[in-house]
């Protein structure tokens, strides 16, 4: 079994540099050329048989795009939505960083934020998830999951047997995808963060 486990585009968040998590941003202009541009890569260098996204606007919206160029059937798993970051959500930094400050020792991974979910549930959920869609899902040889930055990371911390404390973590960039393969007896990285279609000069 393939995965490939897609970020989505620029959001309108990242331009108006708040905390996103849970909060439902659409994506920008340039977050939807990014996801044509990587569809149209996917489509045409590792077709998958079947999109899985995260529920989440900017995550839907990269979905059925790639969906567009592959004709894949679309199912959305709110597992696979960014981390519940409660309180957080939509709010700027510096109103953040005022009306809620993080303890100079950082939060533990066992204590949630307010009306959030904690690190560590966080990971659990991403292994939840990632186990349901290796065993669920495992008629199709490649997958094509649609995600968030930190659930990303998540699941590659997962895939890899990390444990649940580790402090490696994935960086993904805007439409970056990590392309991963499973076998009864091994797990191989094809490569982490592709984004060679974003220098595509133009696209269709």
């Amino acid at each position: 079994m393939e995965l490939i486990i897609i970020r989505h585009g620029q959001s309108e968040a990242d331009i108006l540099n708040v905390h996103e998590g849970r909060a439902d941003f659409p994506l920008t202009s340039l977050g939807e050329l990014q996801a044509r541009k990587m569809a149209k890569y996917v489509a045409k260098n590792i077709q998958p048989e079947i999109i899985i996204s995260s529920p989440l606007k900017r995550a839907k919206q990269t979905a059925e795009i790639l969906q567009t160029y592959t004709k894949c059937e679309l199912l959305l798993e709110p597992n696979l939505m960014e981390f519940n970051n409660g309180v957080l959500a939509g709010l700027s930094r510096e109103e953040a960083a005022h009306m809620y400050p993080l303890p100079k020792s950082g939060r533990p991974i066992y204590v949630p934020i307010k009306n959030g979910e904690s690190e560590l549930e966080f990971r659990y959920r991403a292994d939840y998830v990632f186990h349901k869609i290796i065993t669920e899902y495992n008629m199709y040889n490649r997958v094509a999951i649609v995600s968030h930055g930190g659930l990303i990371s998540n699941l590659l911390q997962t895939f890899l047997d990390l444990p649940v404390a580790s402090k490696v973590a994935f960086a993904t960039g805007d439409t970056g995808f990590h392309y991963l393969a499973m076998t009864e007896n091994s797990r191989i990285i094809k490569f982490l963060n592709m984004q060679a279609h974003l220098q595509v000069e133009s696209i269709r």
